[in-house]
């Protein structure tokens, strides 16, 4: 297959930094898997994990931390299933990716890994997820397997939706749901709430992401709300991260969050003002410097829920 070179040299954003611990450490037999499962890029794992952490945390008992044996499995579990998103994502994608100058180097356009040996990885990859899923309550693994359904549509979302950023809200934020359920063996408004604004977050900072790929999406046939909403992403950014975070407001007050959370949350939205306001959507570097920075975001939130925990209410 021919290779699309779809952009000047000087304008292609690396799909992968040489300097992360993949390329520098890992034997190079294993590192097409890892770089299947894009274990050199952290960054999905954290915001996979975030909506489950914050969720766990919220439904802790007041004046008690979170329980930090779910946070250790919720955190192995995010990096899996994380990475079987991305084998799978990687497969369906294969020809995409071949065309694309950013991605051509990925394992499996570039004859690293062959089909077969993919599709084995992808196997294994839920077969941990299954077994931490196991250690749940059983509202809980029945929850948790649901889930499944998102994950394997949204790698075949951007073939026919320019929405496909709200199907990776769907699955990336399920985790709201099943922190919750796992600590109380049920759901109830928070959670829900949760949910909804977190895939508002994934709305917005996914957008930011796509911009690196729209000249590319364009060319190949494929869609995003970056290409949707074009020179207006600005205004799209200022509605979805406001439902954050009126819904994260909403949050706090359902569960009797106090003070310190409102301190935290503060200092929330003004690092997504940063975001907003410091955008060109024509940079790619920027977009994914501010994308890459949604894990401070995650962490404030969390900070904030659980000093929400302890001190006199606001």
């Amino acid at each position: 297959m021919k290779v699309l070179k779809m952009r000047r040299p000087d304008k292609i954003i690396a799909d992968a930094s040489k300097q992360n611990w993949v390329d520098l450490y890992a034997p190079t037999a294993v590192q097409p898997y890892l770089k299947l499962s894009r274990i050199d890029r952290p960054i999905g794992t954290w915001l996979l994990l975030f909506p489950g952490l914050w969720s766990i945390a919220l439904a802790a008992p007041v004046g008690e931390i979170p329980d930090l044996q779910l946070f250790v499995l919720f955190g192995i579990g995010a990096l899996v299933m994380r990475g079987a998103g991305c084998t799978l994502n990687d497969i369906a994608d294969r020809d995409f990716d071949g065309q694309v100058e950013r991605t051509r180097k990925r394992p499996l356009p570039s004859g690293q890994v062959t089909l077969l040996q993919a599709y084995l990885w992808l196997a294994f990859q839920c077969l941990v997820g299954f077994l931490i899923l196991i250690q749940f309550n059983l509202f809980a693994i029945l929850l948790g397997a649901a889930s499944l359904i998102l994950v394997a549509i949204y790698p075949f979302a951007k073939r026919f939706t320019y929405w496909p950023q709200f199907f990776l809200g769907l699955a990336f934020n399920y985790g709201a749901l099943l922190g919750w359920a796992a600590v109380t063996g049920s759901l109830g408004l928070a959670p829900i709430i949760m949910y909804v604004g977190g895939i508002a977050w994934t709305l917005g900072y996914d957008t930011i992401y796509a911009h690196q790929d729209k000249e590319d999406d364009v060319l190949i046939g494929i869609k995003s709300t970056a290409l949707k909403f074009g020179q207006n992403t600005r205004s799209w950014l200022i509605g979805f991260y406001t439902i954050t975070l009126l819904v994260l407001l909403a949050c706090g007050y359902v569960v009797g969050l106090t003070a310190p959370f409102y301190t935290f949350l503060a200092g929330a939205a003004v690092h997504l003002v940063w975001q907003i306001k410091s955008l060109d959507i024509d940079d790619g570097e920027l977009c994914l410097v501010l994308f890459k920075s949604n894990k401070f975001f995650g962490t404030i939130v969390l900070l904030g829920i659980i000093g929400g925990k302890f001190a006199v209410p606001f």
